[in-house]
């Protein structure tokens, strides 16, 4: 596996500055060699990507959210531990789907956020998971990710 920082390049994705967090919580913990990412909510051109999963949106709509999700999850990573290449395995992603109570296509939305992981780091990126459909999410965001890994 080349460096993460070129996977980036060759992906075309420019990390943005880390999300701060809304209220008395931290984006990121460290215990010992594991990293946890709160939930990260999806963002469309610096604003909430809003909707719900079975109504407004579709599933590759929901797709892209999570990919978008998931390159700020790393974005987080990277201003934690300081270099992306200190990552030994995304552990655990959990995916939560803001969809209608008959919307069951959950997982082929956390695909976005899963299929970037294992580009951007290879062996290294594929991970356990959950995806939850939800009735709502803070903001009314169509998806919100939390990440698990762990670091060298």
């Amino acid at each position: 596996m080349s460096n993460v920082y070129d996977q980036l390049k060759m992906l075309g994705i420019e990390l943005p500055a880390a999300s701060a967090p809304a209220t008395a919580y931290m984006m990121s913990a460290q215990t010992d060699k594991i990293v946890f990412l709160s939930g990260h909510i999806a963002k469309k051109n610096g604003k909430v990507w809003a909707g719900k999963l079975g109504d407004v949106l579709d599933i590759e709509q929901g797709r892209k959210a999570a990919r978008s999700v998931a390159i700020d999850l790393i974005a987080t990573l990277h201003s934690h531990i300081g270099d992306l290449n200190r990552i030994k395995h995304i552990v655990k992603v959990t995916s939560l789907v803001n969809s209608t109570p008959d919307f069951t296509e959950q997982h082929l939305v956390a695909n976005g956020a899963s299929e970037l992981f294992v580009s951007v780091f290879g062996e290294k990126g594929k991970h356990a998971r959950s995806a939850f459909g939800v009735a709502q999410i803070p903001l009314g965001s169509c998806i919100e990710i939390e990440l698990i890994a762990e670091i060298e």
